[in-house]
């Protein structure tokens, strides 16, 4: 993965959060593909749970101070960084007052989904974006883990069609078992529509619950990755109808060698 440029969009990364498939996974495959030579960025929400003098978040000024329109409402865009202790990782953290200030990660106290969560999707995926592009660091492979990444997909895309910065990116979806009950705000298509993003997605995102909402991100997948041995069968049925190639669920004793594998035939050798 010599000098290949690899973006993590993530949800979930210890030390930042508890230990579970995604959590892991998210340090682990990007550690694995730095120490194999790959340029590795690596970027989740700042969620109001996250310690920032514990885990020593500071924010970078030169990347802040940029407004992103959600919804026609600008909403300013604040870029922390964090080194992993014992690493030679750093974390990119997107982080606004209005979106993830909160302590509550996807659910109110009551266990509903927050009503907002739609708008957090889609201000994480260009956040996320708009950075990158900041940074003049133009990935090859886009590799986002957790479903309020799925949004990231259909803005590299469908919004940043156009624009040569993304266009040979190669987009690769991680599916987890970690389904929620509900849906997300009924607007959604709406919101994604004033950028542009429309069409099939519109349709997907009628009933914006879990399955859609993944599918949604499937649609602009190069490819997909089992992050946990059992995933929902809906989703395994739409990835096989799509023809989308899959990498089986692998053990973390094998995990470094089959991703460069995978890396390598089944991205960088598509046309």
């Amino acid at each position: 993965m010599d000098g290949k440029r690899i973006l993590y969009v993530t949800t979930e990364m210890i030390p930042y959060f508890s230990e579970n498939p995604m959590s892991i996974q998210s340090l682990k495959i990007p550690k694995a593909m730095s120490d194999r030579g790959a340029d590795v960025r690596i970027f989740m929400p700042r969620f109001g749970i996250i310690n920032e003098r514990r885990h020593q978040l500071h924010e970078v000024i030169r990347l802040s101070g940029m407004n992103l329109i959600i919804n026609d409402m600008d909403q300013p865009l604040i870029i922390k960084v964090a080194s992993v202790p014992g690493e030679k990782l750093q974390v990119y953290f997107i982080d606004n007052e209005e979106y993830f200030k909160s302590k509550n990660v996807y659910f109110d106290k009551e266990g509903a989904l927050l009503e907002d969560n739609d708008e957090r999707a889609i201000f994480f995926a260009k956040g996320v974006l708009e950075t990158v592009k900041k940074l003049n660091w133009k990935p090859d492979v886009v590799h986002v883990m957790g479903w309020m990444t799925s949004m990231v997909p259909a803005y590299i895309k469908e919004y940043y069609a156009d624009d040569s910065f993304f266009n040979e990116a190669k987009v690769v979806v991680s599916l987890f078992d970690n389904s929620f009950e509900g849906e997300l705000n009924s607007k959604i298509a709406e919101k994604l529509a004033f950028d542009g993003i429309n069409g099939e997605v519109s349709e997907l995102l009628s009933k914006p619950d879990f399955e859609a909402v993944t599918k949604s991100a499937l649609k602009y997948a190069d490819a997909a990755v089992k992050g946990e041995e059992i995933i929902p069968e809906a989703i395994t049925s739409y990835i096989q109808t799509e023809n989308i190639p899959l990498m089986e669920y692998c053990p973390a004793e094998g995990m470094s060698e089959a991703y460069e594998l995978f890396y390598a035939e089944e991205l960088m050798n598509q046309n």
